[in-house]
């Protein structure tokens, strides 16, 4: 029987393999006469790896200070040589593809639905009103990622970024009571920041980015509860919409990139808006996540969250490229999210 600790965070010898060679770091630009210091202006903002040098613009590489367009065209070149940057055939894709892992929701119903799980290399996002199960979900994942599951998964540590202040350790002790796994162990692997502002949530996303670097294959799961929070307060009316959806769209975007160059899955959790044009449509439901299409279009699956009877939630398909539209019914106890008793 494996203790507690032994439990959390346990290393799989065959994806700790994979790890080591799914990203190139960005220290071997050195052997093809990019210059140290050069290297370490781009760690500064979170660009750590060839991958990540191939993810960023020419633009944004000369937007770093002491970048010059001749440097970044060397740069460019250097991670061009040493990373396949052209097509590939559909089956040497779907070897890539055998390094997605799954994360269990707590809930066996719930899991059929996503097929097995949230994904990684991928952004998840789950929508609903208040008190549909949004941080319960965002909670129990903070500990169920650290546990080993199917498929060779070993489990691994997780980074929560909070924007409303609903993050609750203790919570996660209740969790991991029903995991039967160490307190300690399973805090000491959750890594916990608190964003005030759009800005401060796009500038920790840059040290996360570093973090994952520093500690290869370590980190499995990022966590965003909520991602619009703090976009609706920063900026409001229709006068400032534009500029914020510009901004939505870049945080998405690093968002994914972060998920496909590190092996990580992103959950992120959305709040609803009253759509007063419904009822001129006959629609059933006049409530629609807010981010708009940006945000649609960004996520890789999106699942609606909705109350039923008690303690009751159910889950929706609203969009995702693979999964039917279908619903799973779950329930949310002091164990966090489990299955729904008839």
């Amino acid at each position: 029987m494996k203790t507690a600790e032994d439990q959390v965070v346990e290393e799989d010898t065959r994806f700790q393999d994979e790890e080591d060679t799914f990203f190139q770091d960005i220290d071997l630009l050195q052997k093809h006469g990019i210059n140290m210091a050069d290297i370490k202006k781009m760690k500064l903002v979170g660009i750590c790896t060839i991958k990540g040098i191939q993810m960023t613009t020419r633009k944004a590489l000369c937007n770093i200070k002491g970048l010059s367009e001749a440097k970044v065209e060397k740069i460019k070149e250097a991670a061009g040589k040493m990373l396949n940057v052209g097509f590939q055939t559909a089956f040497e894709y779907s070897t890539r593809r055998k390094q997605v892992f799954n994360i269990t929701t707590g809930s066996q119903e719930f899991d059929k639905l996503l097929g097995g799980g949230i994904e990684s290399m991928a952004i998840t996002e789950a929508f609903g009103e208040f008190r549909t199960g949004k941080t319960q979900l965002s909670h129990t994942f903070c500990v169920t990622a650290q546990l080993p599951g199917d498929d060779g998964y070993s489990g691994g540590k997780v980074v929560f970024i909070d924007t409303e202040n609903t993050f609750r350790p203790d919570r996660l002790k209740d969790i991991a009571d029903r995991f039967n796994v160490d307190h300690g162990a399973v805090l000491d692997n959750v890594l916990y920041a608190r964003a005030y502002t759009s800005e401060h949530q796009m500038e920790l996303l840059d040290f996360v980015a570093a973090k994952f670097h520093e500690e290869g294959g370590v980190f499995k799961l990022l966590i965003i509860d909520s991602i619009m929070a703090l976009f609706r307060v920063d900026f409001s009316g229709r006068g400032e919409l534009a500029e914020r959806q510009q901004k939505l769209a870049q945080m998405l975007s690093r968002l994914q990139k972060i998920s496909e160059e590190y092996n990580v899955a992103v959950f992120i959790t959305n709040q609803m808006t009253a759509d007063p044009g419904a009822g001129m449509s006959f629609q059933a439901d006049p409530k629609k996540p807010i981010g708009g299409h940006i945000l649609a279009h960004a996520s890789t699956t999106r699942i609606s969250l909705r109350k039923g009877r008690a303690e009751m939630r159910i889950a929706k398909i609203f969009d995702s490229p693979d999964m039917p539209e279908n619903e799973a019914t779950f329930a949310i106890s002091a164990g966090g999210v489990t299955d729904a008793k008839e």
